[in-house]
This record gives structure tokens, sequence and C-alpha cells, in this order.
């Protein structure tokens, strides 16, 4: 890691120290924390790095008194575990204040008001992409209290943010952002995210049903999945972190995530990034032409060796044990130097203020008690996980068992849900808007013009 910013050569600190002659300091310099985003590949959370920001104290309460009566749309959903989605077209809308939200979601009685139609132990409420620009129109100075510029985007604030408030339960369905990458602050409460990398997009079921031009949908509820209906889902591989206050997510592109709030109330602020690749073609012919002239010194130095080998043919059938001795330590000294460079040169910037998001070792079983059933004891243990996982190991083991009597117990229904062989609407819209089909009809169609010419 850097040397933390501000600090005299003469006293500069370890990364992650946080202290420098009595000032709190930040681990990464904007120049480093941009540089680690734009080059990693997995998530991972960046501590210490917003302590500062005023938006810090941006609890419910405080933003309740900032925005008076402004009417802010909730969207209102079930507190349930069963297998499918509440997609957003599916869920009910609320206007309210946030002291409205508040009041209710504090058990108080709603007799009147927007949310009276709404039972506080049935349902959860979420304000979600809540765009500054629309949310502070007239309050545009708030603008500042986030800064993002920290982590290397100059200029960039409230002004490319979103904010999120929640209850207990309420969630983001499994998706994937067809654009940037993420960065996500927590403020208040906890969340926890489910992430899946993009090479497992296969294993996610995508949809564009309901369609939006910068998501992709998942038709799995990834914490209670339908394993029959979905058994390439055990394929998956699900990397969990429950975010904290004060913590910034780092979400690359294309992951897909599920967002559940398992706080009383949650808030966060996130700031889509665009990721410009504006010398990725001179990048990458420069990669090239390193790998084609690396290959030519490689075969030309064969072709040397080769020659110096058969006209000294008599010696070397003498010693030959000996030179085949002496090449294979050549070569181990070779390997062992570029794994060495390769290593130095890839160093990890992870450490005590950046902490990787890491593959779980346990999954959430397919019917598994809802938080909701409870009193929320049995949801969040003592360090924000939950107690009543199953081991992704042990279930793919059983799932590897179960895979033939799976098929052939859908192959013994399927006379008996004739609607199963039908193409319904929903399937031929969601074929139609797929990704993958568009891509290949747009080729068929460039193929085609230039056919046609």
């Amino acid at each position: 890691m850097a040397a933390a910013p501000g600090a005299t050569p003469d006293s500069a600190p370890a990364a992650g120290a946080g202290e420098v002659e009595g000032e709190r300091v930040k681990p990464f310099t904007p120049e480093k924390a941009k540089e680690i985003i734009m080059s990693l590949q997995q998530p991972a959370i960046f501590c210490n790095m917003a302590f500062d920001w005023p938006a810090h104290h941006w609890t419910a309460k405080h933003l309740s008194e900032v925005l008076h009566d402004k009417q802010i749309r909730f969207r209102m959903g079930m507190k349930r575990t069963d297998t499918v989605p509440q997609f957003e077209t599916t869920c009910a809308y609320v206007e309210a204040t946030l002291e409205e939200f508040l009041t209710w979601n504090c058990n108080q009685s709603t007799t009147s008001g927007p949310f009276r139609d709404y039972d506080h132990s049935k349902f959860w409420a979420y304000a979600d992409y809540k765009y500054f620009i629309s949310l502070f129109d007239d309050k545009t100075d708030i603008f500042q209290d986030v800064i993002w510029s920290d982590f290397g985007f100059p200029g960039r604030n409230g002004r490319e943010s979103t904010l999120w408030i929640g209850s207990m339960g309420a969630h983001t369905p499994c998706h994937l952002d067809s654009y940037g990458c993420n960065l996500v602050f927590q403020v208040q409460g906890r969340k926890r995210w489910h992430l899946f990398p993009p090479e497992d997009t296969p294993f996610l079921y995508p949809t564009r049903i309901p369609y939006e031009e910068s998501s992709v949908f998942s038709k799995i509820n990834v914490v209670n999945p339908d394993l029959q209906r979905f058994p390439q889902f055990c394929k998956a591989r699900r990397y969990m972190v429950t975010l904290k206050p004060g913590q910034v997510l780092f979400v690359p592109r294309h992951w897909w995530h599920y967002v559940e709030s398992i706080d009383p109330v949650t808030v966060s602020i996130n700031s889509w990034i665009e990721l410009v690749e504006e010398t990725s073609h001179e990048v990458n012919c420069h990669y090239l032409n390193r790998a084609v002239s690396a290959l030519f010194d490689y075969r030309t130095s064969k072709v040397v060796e080769i020659q110096a080998l058969r006209t000294n043919r008599d010696d070397m059938k003498k010693e030959g044990l000996n030179v085949h001795h002496r090449m294979e330590v050549e070569q181990m000294d070779d390997q062992d130097l570029l794994l060495g460079t390769i290593k130095q040169e890839a160093a990890s910037p992870f450490g005590p203020d950046l902490v990787p998001v890491i593959l779980s070792s346990e999954e959430l079983p397919s019917e598994r008690r809802g938080i909701f059933e409870g009193d929320g004891k049995d949801f969040v243990g003592k360090d924000g996980e939950h107690p009543g996982k199953l081991h992704c190991t042990k279930r793919q083991r059983m799932m590897s068992k179960n895979e033939d009597v799976v098929a052939e117990q859908t192959a013994s229904d399927s006379s008996m849900a004739p609607s199963q062989t039908f193409i319904s609407t929903d399937d031929l819209l969601d074929c139609l808007v797929n990704p993958q089909v568009t891509r290949i009809v747009a080729q068929l169609l460039i193929k085609g013009r230039s056919l046609w010419s």
C-alpha cells in the first residue's frame, strides 16, 4: 500500500496507519485508490476512507429534518421467503415523508397516513435509486457532503450519487449493472451483500423481464433458490459480506449482486463509475507486440541452441546427462526469476484498510427460516453472519447425487404439467431482448448488409 497522504518522508507510516502527529489520515491517496479501483477484479471493502465526510452523519432522522415535508416514493415489499424474486414491477408504492416512514417503522400506530394499509410486521419499505439531483434540487450545497474525489475522481460528489433508505428486509433482487463499477458508502445500519462473478452468469439464469435499460436481472431468489427449477444455480460461486457504517464497498463491473437490509433502518449512498478505456487499443497492441517479440526471441534462441547442440553432438553424447541437468537447472532458475518478478509486480493491495470480499464457504439453505419468522435474533449473529447456513461443498455433493433424480422427476412430471411445454409471451419477450440474441441478430444484420452491398 502507499504511504498515507499528508505524511512527511521522515515520518511516513506503514500502510494502514491511522495517526500522524495526532491527526487521523487516510490509508490511500486518491491516485492510489483510483489505481486499485481500475485494476481490481474482485469486490473489496475500503476502510477509513470516509471518516471525515459530512455525509457520515446522514442518518434517516437527520435526513428527515433536512428534507422536511419532501415527498419520497417508497417501494413496498412483503416480508416473506418464497422462491420468487420480488421485482420492482410487482411491488406497491407509497408517497411519504421520511418522518412518516420513521413513525411507521417504529411500530407506532398508523391507522392514518400513507402507510396505513401496510402492516409493519408483514411489509418492508425501500426508498431506492433516489438521485441527489432530484431529491435535493433546492439544496445543492449538500452535494459537497459526499467526496468521491478521495477515490481519485476529482469533482465527483453527491451530484453523481443516489440515496437508499430502507427498513429491515428491504432488498434489491439479484441483478447486474450493464455499465461501470459501483462504489457504495454505508451510512446507517448494515446491509448484507450476496455477490456472484460475471463468469457465473449462466448459472444465474439471466432475464430481461422486467426490462430495465441498465440492468439484467436473475430469475432466482438467491436467498431462497428453487433448485428444482434452476438446478445450475448450485454451481454459482457466492461471495458474501456485511457492509457496516463507515465502510465503502467496491463492486467491479458486471458482478451480480443481491442486497438486503438487516437492521431496522439502513442508509446508503452510491455512485456508478464509468469505465472509459481511452487507450485500450494502444495498450492491447503494446502487449501483443511484446508477446510476439518474446515468442520470436524464444524461438530464435532455441534455433541457435539446437544448431550448437548438433555441432557438438559427439560431446553432447558423452555428457548428455550433465547437459540435460544444466538445462533443467537453468530453466528452473529462469522460471523462479520470472515468477518472482510477476509476484513483485502484482503485489496484493489488500490489508487492514482494503479487505477483499472472499468466496463464501457456506451457503444459505434452499428453504431457510426467514428473517421475519422470528424476532430477528436468529438472522444476524454476533459477527453479522447467518448461523443457519449450509456448506457449499456439501450442497454441491447433494446436488450431484440428486441430478439424475431431478431429471427423471422433471421428465415424469412433464405430462402432468402441459404448461411447461408451451412458450409463454414472457418467454418470447425474454428471448427477444436477451443480450446474446441481440448480439447475434446484430451480427447477422451486419453480415447481410455486407453481402447485399
